[in-house]
């Protein structure tokens, strides 16, 4: 299954409270379960105003439902082509 990064923009991210991060992921893992298992929720990073979130899904499609259910920003979603690390080099 393909996997995306979105990318949301969210002004003060980085100082959201843990309670705050806490709904956030309720939110999320609730809107998740009703559309079903095509779509999963690896990861997130958040930063001082963006927080970047890893998924797997079908298409972006599916990605946009879940953002528009859960009143979350897409400001880009990136599909992930190749994975690299240090390892790579070798």
């Amino acid at each position: 299954m393909p996997k995306y990064v979105i990318e949301r923009d969210l002004p003060g991210a980085g100082q959201l409270t843990p309670d705050q991060l806490h709904t956030i992921s309720q939110t999320s893992c609730n809107v998740l379960e009703g559309l079903g298992p095509k779509i999963q929720w690896i990861h997130s990073y958040v930063t001082t105003d963006k927080i970047f979130c890893v998924y797997l899904a079908p298409d972006e499609s599916l990605i946009r439902e879940h953002a528009q259910q859960g009143g979350f920003p897409v400001t880009a979603i990136h599909e992930v082509k190749n994975i690299i690390d240090p390892v790579t080099a070798e």
